[in-house]
């Protein structure tokens, strides 16, 4: 797994050039026995093969070049890129026309000099943390691809890609975990930043009180470096952190509830190995993430602002929506104005109470998702995906109801099934928080080989 700083380092010092790495991207992505027909929607073969042969001119000619450029990103389908048709892995949009003009975020990435690959499947308008999409097609979690497992939503195909070699990162969204879910189905790191670090404009939106947009890539300072160039900043190292000056709290509301043996295990190896390295880990009831949870049972934010939007979709095409994306969205037809304002002061005084709560630790410490990735065999039936899907999403929604940064780490050893480990931060202290994640990922991978 290649980090983004090793690939730049490998591209400016000549031991590799730019097509050679577009061109291994793109045959993974064509490979008939891999995943990239499903992990991918469209791919810019062409596109990409030429903008690499001119960056790779350019670098012989000793002209300057952006850091990351020759550097394969893939983009998740819900982002404007100028000439292209985003369509949100859905066939709703695919006659609408091309974007005029490329998603802030995505104009940053290209000047940043990364090449983009292709735009990669996703869960139909990012509603499901399970990653299906029945119109494009799903790809499988890269562990037990024999019993073709669910790779997380909804930023599916782009934690595929990253996982199997297809790109050196993707550009996803999260909503109630949508980075997050896939990073920990596929093991590799998803990050979630405080949502208004980085501007949504030229994004499809799911719920506009909720919906962030983040990375998935092979470390955490990949991460961080991606994170700073969303945001418009130069990326800068992250500052050195002792895991004996982090303070830690484990929640025993809620979030360990229905783990399976194998994600409880390899969780609170992850804890032992974490406090070893000097963490101080305290474990405690944190009540409020119960209120969270019977609000988003009710609907909670996203159902309704999704709602919004899609109403007049629906009432032209219900018929071409993934089924159960539309079920899910249309639950919103009944809450009044007055339910939302009433969710969204409970939300209000809910985060203050967290923040007070939580005052004495640097962050929440949890299982990214209670179980492993489930055979796709399992969502036959509607109410195993309905059970199935809340379940995954549980944990990871609390840190967008909490407006709070958030990451996903793998924890699990080398060959076993993928298990994600999340931090989740204060609100605004994504660098405080990408920091600690970058010793806990150096302490944990001194275990994850043995």
């Amino acid at each position: 797994m290649q980090t983004l700083a090793n690939l730049s380092q490998a591209l400016s010092s000549g031991r590799i050039q730019a097509r050679a790495l577009v061109d291994q991207a793109l045959d993974r992505i064509a490979d008939p026995n891999g995943e990239g027909a499903r992990a991918f929607m469209t791919v810019a073969t062409e596109a990409a093969r030429a903008q690499a042969d001119e960056i790779d001119r350019k670098r012989a000619a000793g002209e300057a070049l952006p850091m990351f450029a020759g550097i394969p990103l893939s983009i998740k389908d819900l982002f404007d890129i100028a000439g292209e048709v985003t369509r949100a892995g859905s066939r709703i949009l695919e006659n609408e026309p091309p974007a005029l003009r490329d998603a802030p975020v995505i104009a940053r990435l290209r000047a940043a000099g990364f090449i983009f690959i292709g735009r990669n499947t996703m869960t139909e308008f990012a509603f499901s943390g399970l990653g299906l999409n029945p119109h494009y097609g799903t790809p499988a979690s890269p562990f037990d691809r024999a019993t073709r497992r669910i790779p997380g939503g909804s930023t599916s195909g782009g934690a595929v890609a990253v996982a199997d070699g297809m790109a050196a990162a993707a550009l996803g969204t999260d909503t109630g975990g949508s980075c997050r879910i896939p990073a920990a189905f596929c093991g590799i790191v998803g990050f979630k930043p405080t949502a208004h670090r980085v501007p949504r404009d030229g994004v499809v939106p799911l719920a506009h009180s909720l919906d962030s947009i983040g990375p998935l890539a092979n470390s955490v300072a990949c991460c961080a470096t991606l994170d700073a160039i969303l945001r418009g900043v130069t990326p800068r190292p992250l500052a050195d952190v002792s895991l004996r000056d982090v303070r830690l709290l484990l929640p025993t509301s809620l979030v360990l509830n229905d783990m399976d043996e194998h994600v409880a295990k390899t969780f609170e190896r992850g804890i032992g190995d974490l406090s070893r390295a000097g963490a101080t880990i305290s474990r405690g009831p944190l009540t409020e993430l119960l209120r969270i949870a019977e609000i988003n049972s009710r609907g909670g934010l996203a159902t309704p602002e999704a709602y919004a939007w899609h109403r007049p979709f629906l009432e032209r095409f219900r018929d071409r929506y993934d089924p159960r994306v539309a079920n899910r969205i249309l639950k919103a037809r009944h809450p009044t104005d007055q339910d939302v304002r009433e969710t969204h002061d409970a939300r209000a005084e809910i985060i203050d109470a967290v923040d007070q709560v939580t005052t004495d630790f640097d962050a929440l410490v949890l299982p990214t998702t209670p179980i492993i990735p489930p055979p796709m065999a399992a969502f036959e039936q509607d109410a195993d995906y309905i059970r199935l899907n809340s379940l995954v999403l549980r944990n990871p929604s609390l840190a967008n109801f909490l407006d709070r940064c958030a990451i996903s780490l793998p924890v699990h050893r080398q060959g076993d099934a993928p298990v994600g480990l999340m931090l989740i931060g204060r609100r605004g202290g994504d660098e405080r928080l990408l920091a600690i994640a970058q010793a806990a990922e150096a302490s944990l991978k001194k275990t994850q080989n043995i």
